[in-house]
């Protein structure tokens, strides 16, 4: 666009301060809280706009967060959920998935004389249940296939 078509182009926008009609030579555009109009401040009243201090007493909760136990096939010293005493788990061992695996594939390989029956002697094949020794509550298992 040119300015020979009779319209002068202005250089840049009004400020802001131009455009709203603010007066730069007042210092603050609103009143500050605290302050009288002619200028001189006053110190605001302790806890303006906050509720006052209370003293109430602040309760306190601890909360102890037990790790989850991993039950393998040796005894495992815990807290039990059931009667709240430290105990060392009592094992109970019964046939799971690898003895019966074990006792086919010796059936398979020609053992059918009362060979097979050896892996339910065998308590290194055997699921292994943790027990408490005072309140006998089921607390985990260990499965072994």
């Amino acid at each position: 666009m040119s300015a020979t078509s009779g319209h002068p182009v202005p250089s840049a926008p009004p400020s802001y301060e131009e455009a709203m009609g603010i007066n730069m030579n007042y210092p603050h555009p609103y009143p500050v809280p605290g302050q009288k109009p002619d200028g001189k401040g006053m110190n605001p009243p302790p806890h303006m706009g906050q509720p006052p201090p209370t003293n109430n007493p602040i309760t306190v909760q601890t909360v102890y967060v037990q790790q989850p136990v991993l039950f393998y096939d040796r005894p495992v010293q815990m807290c039990c959920p059931s009667c709240n005493q430290m105990i060392v788990t009592r094992l109970s061992y019964d046939s799971g998935a690898l003895t019966w695996l074990s006792c086919g594939g010796l059936c398979l390989l020609g053992c059918v004389a009362g060979c097979c029956l050896i892996p339910f002697c065998i308590d290194s094949l055997k699921d292994v249940d943790h027990t408490c020794p005072k309140c006998s509550a089921l607390l985990g298992s260990y499965k072994r296939l």
